[in-house]
């Protein structure tokens, strides 16, 4: 249904429309996976905003992107939503260059108020009278980004409308002074009450009622303090109203569009609104691999890296309590939920805020803690001065879990293949990639021992079962481990690519009788240079789920003279923008599998 229709809706139409993009939505995460909670607490806001402005003219910026499923549903995407994070189909973020009606890259928290802002600007100077919507929250408010985007001035933004999307939550549930005061709204009904009685009381006495309505924003600045603080912020708060009662949001927002800004709209939701289990575990619900739209059943997954990661950390506490781990909202997605209810006072959660996160680590470790700070990869770069200026510099013992490093469905926001680029740049910093489990375990055992900070990268799948039997020899900081022995090929392989190179050894010795040598660099940074220098004279692969530019590849062929291999291949991701799909399909367009892999070896073999 294209924008213009919507906006011809009826009240009752627009509900019925809700009821079936709530249904759509949930069997299309279902089959593909996707982020379900927070898209099915936005859909009566999303229509309204799309009701009562012209969008695209008017620009509607989400932030975080993963709350725009109906947006995308609206906007000329229908058919392509079916295949939500295939390569064919719909991404699960707004993204340009899919359509027009998504004005700017959506992938991260916090961007959108300074976007808006400077869209704002621009327009004011071109003469250009349009409306320009940041839909925020999902934790977005615990984000430092969002405050400099609205404590930057009032001039140039009477066309910006700020709408919070008010869920309590961020991932899990949230935390900090922000969330407190909003939930003092939330929680207070005692100005609803008041405004409601003194309109009701006033209604059939026009002028008393025109006086009070123009009397409601100072009103609220007396009792509300959050809508006080906004207003301080140079915006004229509206709110808090219900964001499921179609026929109140459109009458709020059919007021505020006639009003120069900046204005700040505060909506309330329920994460997972209208199906019964995400609304009643909105957590479990925020992004899932798949699960039956009928029952909410999630199909049981293996062993993954951040579990793995979670129990090697619980261990570790039992045996020392200066053990903490720090978290950016992202609790549950790091591992994190067991060591968070066994010891609560030693599990922080600081919000979206990952630059926050680093340095409260750098505090900790001042103060003699041991903190670990787990952070998803992609997220990881936001921190990149933080971990440098304030870890790197210090010299401080702080352990930095990087989940997620490596390709993920979500696509090109979300991917963690650019972590090694900065940071093997940062002198004095410890880099370790385990390649299964038991590796993870006695790689975070030598981390907590380091008096300097340290990374361990792993993915967010879990081990192989060819890289599982491998084990894990002692670690000797710097050195390599040969996994397989071979007089043919030597194949490098970065951590959990080393089940693709063992997988790709055995298709070469069965196609070719060739005998691969297998090495595990497992340390990145010191990097085993003796190592690189044996292989010398021989034909040398690389395996890594990185970009090929500043990787393993790159930093391995740096110790071997460019005439002292024979054939020299790097399979890395490319110098691009590596788009949204199924891991599986990705790495089959890249020819990143281990059939590819070895096809092109025998095919490059002088």
């Amino acid at each position: 249904m294209p924008p213009r229709d919507v906006r011809r809706l009826t009240v009752p139409e627009l509900r019925r429309l809700s009821a079936d993009i709530r249904g759509f939505i949930i069997d299309a995460v279902g089959k593909n996976g996707g982020h379900l909670a927070a898209n099915l607490g936005s859909v009566e806001l999303t229509l309204a905003l799309h009701h009562e402005f012209d969008i695209p003219r008017d620009a509607l910026i989400f932030d975080v992107g993963h709350q725009a499923y109906t947006h995308k549903l609206i906007t000329g995407r229908h058919a392509a939503f079916s295949r939500l994070r295939h390569i064919d189909g719909c991404s699960g973020f707004p993204c340009p260059g899919e359509s027009p009606a998504d004005t700017g890259v959506s992938g991260h928290a916090g961007v959108a108020v300074s976007l808006a802002r400077g869209i704002a600007s621009g327009r004011k100077k071109s003469g250009d009278a349009s409306r320009v919507i940041a839909v925020i929250g999902d934790g977005s408010l615990t984000n430092g980004i969002t405050f400099e985007g609205l404590t930057s001035g009032r001039d140039s933004a009477k066309k910006l409308i700020v709408v919070l999307n008010d869920n309590k939550m961020s991932i899990s549930r949230n935390v900090g002074g922000i969330s407190r005061c909003l939930n003092r709204i939330i929680s207070g009904n005692f100005y609803n009450r008041l405004r409601n009685m003194l309109r009701e009381f006033s209604r059939p006495r026009r002028r008393l009622y025109s006086l009070l309505t123009r009397l409601d924003d100072a009103a609220k600045s007396l009792l509300l303090p959050p809508g006080l603080l906004f207003q301080e912020l140079g915006f004229r708060y509206f709110g808090p109203v219900d964001g499921h009662d179609i026929e109140g949001l459109l009458a709020i927002l059919r007021r505020i569009r006639k009003l120069d800004g900046p204005i700040f709209l505060h909506v309330l939701t329920r994460k997972g609104c209208g199906c019964g289990f995400a609304e009643k575990d909105p957590s479990r619900y925020h992004g899932v691999s798949g699960f039956d739209p009928v029952t909410g059943k999630v199909p049981p997954s293996s062993g993954t890296f951040s579990a793995a990661f979670g129990e090697c950390l619980l261990r570790q506490a039992e045996k020392d309590e200066r053990i903490e781990a720090v978290s950016a909202a992202m609790i549950d997605g790091t591992g994190l939920r067991r060591f968070a209810q066994d010891y609560p006072t030693r599990c922080h959660d600081v919000g979206i805020a990952e630059e926050h996160a680093v340095i409260f680590s750098c505090g900790l470790a001042i103060a003699g803690r041991k903190p670990v700070c787990a952070l998803y990869s992609t997220f990881a770069q936001r921190a990149f001065d933080c971990i440098y200026h304030d870890a790197v510099l210090g010299r401080l013992p702080v352990v930095f879990a990087l989940d997620r490093a490596g390709i993920v469905e979500d696509g090109p926001t979300h991917h963690g293949i650019y972590d090694l680029g900065f940071l093997t740049t940062l002198p004095g910093l410890v880099i370790m990639a385990p390649r299964n489990f038991d590796a993870l375990g006695k790689m975070l055992d030598f981390a907590l021992k380091q008096s300097g900070p340290t990374v361990l990268r792993y993915p967010r799948g879990g081990e192989g079962k060819r890289a599982a039997q491998t084990g894990c020899a002692p670690l000797v900081p710097g050195k390599a481990e040969i996994i397989r022995q071979g007089n043919g090929p030597v194949i490098w392989a970065l951590g959990a690519e080393a089940e693709t190179a063992l997988e790709t050894a055995e298709i070469l010795r069965e196609k070719a009788g060739l005998e691969c040598c297998v090495v595990d660099p497992r340390f990145v940074k010191p990097f085993d240079a003796d190592m690189a220098r044996s292989c010398s004279g021989r034909h040398v692969i690389v395996i890594e789920d990185h970009a090929a530019a500043g990787g393993l590849g790159q930093l391995l062929f740096s110790h071997i003279p460019r005439d002292g291999v024979h054939l020299r291949l790097e399979f890395g991701w490319p110098d691009e923008i590596i788009g949204h799909g199924k891991i599986p399909e990705l790495r089959t367009r890249y020819r990143m599998t281990p059939a590819c892999i070895a096809e092109d070896i025998l095919e490059n073999l002088p």
